[in-house]
């Protein structure tokens, strides 16, 4: 039975989800959820806060494997380096607990859970859903892509 912590990465806030593969080949939910940070604290405290937290759920629930969303280039480069800074405090943290972390892309992650790299949010929330059988769509919107991004690492990795 491996679980896979799927991680949606942002220094605001940053998504989990934590998704177990069992025997029979069913993905349960464990736990999901995101990592907040302040708004008027300083970058650098943010960045040290998502370090704190995610070290704190790595010791909790003891991942065997994790996987990260590559960053996605957008027209707002400002975005782009706070999510980057956000991705290396994660892999350092991930590569101290000694799991490797793994990468894809949202087009990967989209294209594994709904079967469509352009798939809409609301399509792949949709089978995250159906998948997890859970009974509603997870919130926050990080947290369902964190579950789908675990979800994407489980089903391309297959575990024994």
């Amino acid at each position: 039975m491996t679980l896979a912590l799927g991680i949606d990465p942002g220094t605001a806030t940053t998504g989990y989800g934590l998704v177990r593969l069992m025997p029979n080949g069913d993905l349960v939910s464990v736990s999901y959820g995101i990592i907040a940070t302040p708004k008027d604290a300083s970058a650098a405290a943010r960045l040290e806060m998502l370090f704190d937290d995610l070290k704190k759920l790595l010791k909790k629930h003891k991942p065997d494997t994790a996987a990260v969303e590559k960053l996605f280039f957008s027209s707002n480069v400002k975005t782009a380096l706070a999510v980057g800074q956000a991705r290396g405090v994660i892999m350092l943290c991930l590569q101290k607990a000694k799991i490797e972390p793994f990468e894809y892309t949202p087009n990967e992650v989209k294209q594994a859970v709904a079967g469509y790299g352009g798939a809409d949010k609301r399509q792949v929330q949709d089978m995250v859903r159906a998948l997890l059988q859970l009974d509603s769509i997870p919130k926050p919107d990080d947290a369902a892509d964190a579950l789908a991004i675990a979800i994407t690492h489980l089903n391309t990795k297959r575990y024994d």
